[in-house]
């Protein structure tokens, strides 16, 4: 397979190497457009030395005789790369967030239903994993009957990077709803079949906030050693990706934030998250109540649990396993691999369902801002 990538980002570039490549030793990275010379350096010093470098998508669309294509931008840019590609009638894996703002999600919706094009792998890893797949399994049974309420959390132990490195720029991110809450709203969808309607959200800024001046890095701060938060002496490359001080007047993003989302059936989910929790604190799944039973499951621990309401049975699956995002990032490579060759007919996370997530990500923020309930809908 030969394929086009749309900035070399570290996602993408991962993608390739641990899945992609495992799966398909002869996969190959034919096409190249990034405006950082040093990941023309890099794709090359990664295995692809006859990798053609192009100045546009365009470009490389015309010149290449290519399979697919890989997005993999700084996020503000997945909107407008993936209208490039969408009309070319190539499998597209699209890193998400799909969208950062309404207006580019209303034009990404517009030119995906105009492009025709339903080849779409979403980077929403999660929903494919075997933790969420054996979860929806058990509820689509009518085990627990119909999940009438959801508890949803994500305690992030890695939160530092939302304030440290380039993720601290709201412009370019859209906010923590759409860089973390994306992924939960969308295998909450994906398990439950049914669409959001409505959503009320808000947002703090405890903890990652100060006085320190802008633009700060760790390095040069007079604190650095005693700062549990410094990266002034790590020895990996964090020291550069993660440099700046996360209690500057610069920092960016909330440090935590609720949603509630009712669904268009009337039941409803509770969602937060955290971007402080460290070490065994960290937390990432969720609780499905039935009337006959609950079901619950952590990431972290690659634990299932079913409690039967009117039984005293608890029923109990362990996960082992599972690198990149605890197993769903080999599912997507193996999906966008089936597109290209002819294999698979559907996605297993289409577009469909990133503008859906997108929406709902949109919606919340302007929720938190606005202090109001806010309708999921388009219009």
């Amino acid at each position: 397979m030969k394929i086009g990538v749309i900035g070399y980002g570290l996602r993408i570039r991962g993608v390739i190497h641990n899945e992609l490549k495992k799966l398909d030793p002869n996969f190959q990275i034919s096409g190249l457009v990034d405006i950082n010379p040093a990941k023309h350096v890099q794709v090359r010093q990664d295995g692809s030395e006859n990798v053609r470098i192009f100045e546009t998508p365009e470009a490389m669309l015309e010149a290449a005789d290519l399979d697919g294509i890989m997005i993999g931008t700084r996020c503000s840019l997945h909107t407008p790369m993936a209208l490039k590609v969408l009309s070319s009638g190539l499998p597209l894996f699209l890193e998400k967030p799909v969208a950062t703002s309404m207006e580019d999600a209303q034009l990404l919706k517009k030119g995906y239903e105009e492009s025709g094009n339903r080849k779409v792998v979403v980077s929403f890893p999660l929903r494919v994993t075997s933790i969420v797949q054996l979860a929806k399994e058990i509820i689509d049974s009518g085990k627990i009957g119909s999940v009438e309420h959801v508890q949803a959390v994500n305690n992030v132990p890695y939160g530092n990077v939302y304030f440290q490195s380039w993720y601290r720029d709201e412009e370019e991110t859209g906010g923590l709803f759409l860089q973390k809450a994306t992924h939960d709203f969308d295998y909450i969808n994906y398990v439950l079949g049914t669409k959001p309607e409505t959503v009320a959200a808000m947002t703090s800024k405890q903890i990652f906030k100060g006085t320190k001046p802008a633009g700060l890095k760790c390095i040069d701060c007079d604190e650095n050693r005693a700062c549990p938060e410094s990266t002034a002496f790590r020895t990996d490359s964090l020291k550069e990706e993660w440099a700046h001080c996360c209690f500057a007047k610069d920092t960016g993003n909330e440090d935590s934030s609720s949603a509630l989302i009712r669904y268009t059936n009337g039941m409803h989910v509770s969602y937060s998250q955290n971007f402080f929790a460290r070490n065994k604190a960290a937390a990432r799944g969720a609780r499905f109540l039935g009337y006959k039973g609950t079901l619950e499951f952590d990431f972290y621990t690659g634990v299932v649990k079913v409690y039967l309401h009117h039984s005293p049975r608890i029923e109990t699956y362990e996960f082992t396993g599972g690198k990149g995002h605890f197993g769903g990032d080999a599912e997507l490579a193996r999906c966008f691999l089936g597109l290209m060759d002819g294999s698979m007919e559907h996605s297993v996370s289409p577009l469909e369902d990133g503008l859906i997530s997108a929406l709902l990500c949109l919606k919340a923020k302007q929720s938190s801002i606005t202090g109001t309930f806010q309708e999921i809908a388009w219009g």
